[in-house]
C-alpha cells in the first residue's frame, strides 16, 4: 500500500484502503489499475460517450427538417410534434430517473436499460420512415420511446461522473461531458443532410422516404455505440468496485414530493426563467434550418451549419464559462447578460437582414453562459437533502414547457410565418427578463446571496462553520455541566446490601478490591475452619 501511494494524488489516495486489492500483472499497469489516475481517465472516455448517441439523435428532425416535411408530407405543426413527444415522458421521468438508478436497477444495469430505450426509439423512428407518409404516427411513437431513455441516461452519466471523480476534478468532468454532448449535436446538424443527399445519388430508384429512413439508421448505429460504451463501463466499474472495496454510489436524486411545498419563491422564479429561456432556444433550433433557407436564401449545408453554431460554441465555451462563474460568483448578473443577449439575437433575426452568423454566435455564447449561471443557483437556494427533488422538479417544468412550446411553435409557423414566430420567442424572453429582474429584487430583499461574489460566499461559509462549531461546543459544555449536576442525585439512589458491603470493605481494607487478595483470604479462612473441625 505504501509503495502504491508514492506519486499518487490526494484523490487517488482517498480511494485506497487497507482492504483494497493490489492488482498484479497487466492489471497493475496504469491504464488498468483503479488506483491510478490514468485508469479514471480511461473510464472518463466511456462516460463522455454514454450520451453521445442520444444527443446526436435528439436533433435528427432539425437536421432534416425540410426533408421530413417534404418526404412525409407533414405540416410544421405535425413536424414539431416530434420534439413534443420526446418531452412529454420526461415531465414525469425527471422526478424518478435517479430513484430508478439508485433503488431499482442500479447504476450499471440502469445505464444499459435507458440506453436500450434510446436504441429502440431511434430504430422505430427510422423504420417508420420506410412506410412513407402513412408511417408518420409511428415516427411519433419512436420519439416517445426515445424520450423514455434520453434524459434518464443523462442522469446515469452524471452519477458515473460523481462516482469516479469526487473532488476538485468534478467540475472539469461535467464540462467535458457537456462538450462531448454538444459535439454530438453539432455533428448531427452537419452530416445528416449530406448523408441523405449521398443516398439519393447512390440509390436514385429508391423512394425519397426510403433514403430518409436509411439516413436515420445512422443514429441507430451511434446509439448502439453508446450502448457498447455502457457495457464496457459496466465491467470497468464492477472491477474497480471490487478492487477498491468501494461502496455503491447513489445518484443523489432522492425523490420526496412533499418537499416542494417548502421551496422559496426564488426557486419558482428560477423555474420560470428556465422554461421561458429554453423555450426560445431549443424549438427555434428545431425549425431554424427552414428559417435560414427561406429568409436568407442559404443552401442546405450553410443553413445546417449556422443552425448548429449554438451547439458548436457551447461545446467549447461551457467549460470556460463554468470556470469563470465558479471563480467570480455573481450568478444573477451573468444570467441577466445571457437573457438580454439571447433577446438581442432573436430581435436581430426577426427585424433585420444582418447575416444570421452574428445573431447565432451571440445566441451560442449567451446560451452557454445561461446554463453555467442558472443551474448552480438551485444549490444556493435549496438545502442539500432536497436538491434531488428540486432539480427533478425544475427539469420536469422545463420539459413540460418544451412539450407545449413545441406544439405552439408548429401551429404559429403554419398560421403566421416566421415573423410571428419570432414575436413569440421575443415574448418568452421578455417574460424571462422580467422574472430575472424580480429575482434580483427578491434576492436583495431576502438576502439569499445569489448575486454575491465567490469570495463573499466563502467568507459567509467560514463564518457559519465557526458559528456552528461554537454552538456545538456550547451544547457539549451544557451537556457536561448537566452531567455534573446529576452526580449528587446519583449518590442519593438506594444501593443493594452487597454493594454497600463491598464499599465498606474497600474503605477498611483497600486490598479487598484485589481479586488475588480475596482468593488468598478465602483460602486462609477455609484452612482455619478445617483445623477447628479436626480439633
Amino acid at each position: 500500500i505504501l509503495l502504491l501511494n508514492r506519486g499518487m494524488s490526494e484523490s487517488e489516495r482517498s480511494g485506497l484502503t487497507i482492504s483494497s486489492e493490489i492488482p498484479t500483472g497487466i492489471g497493475a499497469w496504469s491504464p488498468f489499475n483503479p488506483h491510478k489516475r490514468l485508469h479514471r481517465y480511461v473510464a472518463l472516455f466511456f462516460i463522455c460517450f454514454l450520451s453521445f448517441g442520444s444527443y446526436f439523435c435528439y436533433d435528427n428532425p432539425a437536421a432534416l427538417a425540410n426533408v421530413i416535411q417534404k418526404d412525409m408530407d407533414v405540416s410544421a405543426a405535425q413536424f414539431m410534434l416530434l420534439y413534443s413527444w420526446y418531452s412529454w415522458p420526461n415531465t414525469v421521468l425527471c422526478f424518478f430517473g435517479g430513484y430508478l438508478l439508485d433503488r431499482v436497477f442500479g447504476i450499471r444495469v440502469g445505464t444499459l436499460i435507458f440506453s436500450a430505450f434510446c436504441i429502440a426509439g431511434q430504430t422505430i423512428f427510422a423504420s417508420a420512415a420506410l412506410l412513407g407518409p402513412s408511417g408518420f404516427w409511428l415516427m411519433e411513437v419512436g420519439r416517445f420511446v426515445f424520450g423514455l431513455g434520453g434524459e434518464s441516461l443523462a442522469v446515469a452519466q452524471n452519477t458515473y461522473s460523481v462516482l469516479w471523480f469526487k473532488g476538485s476534478e468534478l467540475n472539469m468532468v461535467f464540462g467535458l461531458q457537456l462538450s462531448f454532448s454538444r459535439v454530438g449535436s453539432t455533428v448531427n446538424m452537419n452530416i445528416m443532410n449530406p448523408i441523405y443527399e449521398g443516398l439519393v445519388q447512390a440509390f436514385p430508384n429508391n423512394e425519397d422516404y426510403t433514403n430518409l429512413a436509411l439516413a436515420l439508421y445512422v443514429g441507430v448505429l451511434l446509439c448502439l455505440y453508446s450502448f457498447i460504451c455502457g457495457v464496457i463501463l459496466l465491467f470497468i466499474d464492477k472491477r474497480a468496485a471490487r478492487i477498491l472495496k468501494r461502496q455503491s454510489s447513489e445518484s443523489g436524486e432522492t425523490v420526496k414530493l412533499t418537499d416542494v411545498r417548502y421551496f422559496p419563491v426564488t426557486f419558482w422564479l428560477l423555474s420560470i426563467i428556465c422554461v421561458t429561456y429554453y423555450s426560445a432556444v431549443f424549438p427555434f433550433i428545431g425549425v431554424g434550418k427552414i428559417f435560414f433557407l427561406g429568409k436568407f436564401g442559404m443552401n442546405d449545408s450553410q443553413a445546417s451549419l449556422v443552425d448548429s453554431i449554438v451547439y458548436l460554441i457551447s461545446a467549447g465555451a461551457s467549460p470556460l464559462f463554468g470556470f469563470m462563474v465558479d471563480y467570480s460568483g455573481r450568478n444573477i448578473i451573468y444570467l441577466l447578460v445571457a437573457v438580454i443577449g439571447t433577446l438581442l439575437s432573436h430581435m436581430l433575426l426577426a427585424y433585420t437582414w444582418i447575416t444570421p452568423w452574428l445573431a447565432m454566435t451571440i445566441m451560442g455564447i449567451t446560451y452557454s453562459l445561461c446554463a453555467c449561471a442558472l443551474w448552480p443557483m438551485v444549490a444556493l437556494i435549496i438545502p442539500q437533502h432536497q436538491l434531488g427533488t428540486a432539480y427533478g422538479c425544475m427539469q420536469s417544468i422545463q420539459n413540460l414547457g418544451l412539450a407545449v412550446s413545441s406544439v405552439l411553435v408548429g401551429v404559429i409557423l403554419d398560421a403566421g410565418g416566421y415573423l410571428i414566430l419570432e414575436l413569440f420567442f421575443v415574448s418568452c424572453l421578455f417574460v424571462c427578463l422580467i422574472c430575472t429582474v424580480l429575482l434580483i429584487l427578491v434576492d436583495d430583499y431576502q438576502g439569499v446571496g445569489l448575486n454575491l461574489s465567490t469570495a463573499q460566499r466563502e467568507k459567509i461559509r467560514l463564518e457559519e462553520e465557526e458559528r456552528a462549531a461554537k454552538d456545538l461546543a456550547a451544547q457539549e459544555e451544557a451537556a457536561r455541566q448537566l452531567e455534573e449536576d446529576e452526580k449528587p442525585a446519583e449518590l442519593l439512589k438506594p444501593r443493594s446490601a452487597s454493594v454497600l458491603r463491598q464499599r465498606f470493605y474497600s474503605m477498611v481494607t483497600p486490598e479487598a478490591e484485589d481479586p488475588e487478595y480475596r482468593s488468598r483470604s478465602m483460602s486462609a479462612h477455609a484452612a482455619l475452619a478445617r483445623r477447628s473441625i479436626v480439633a
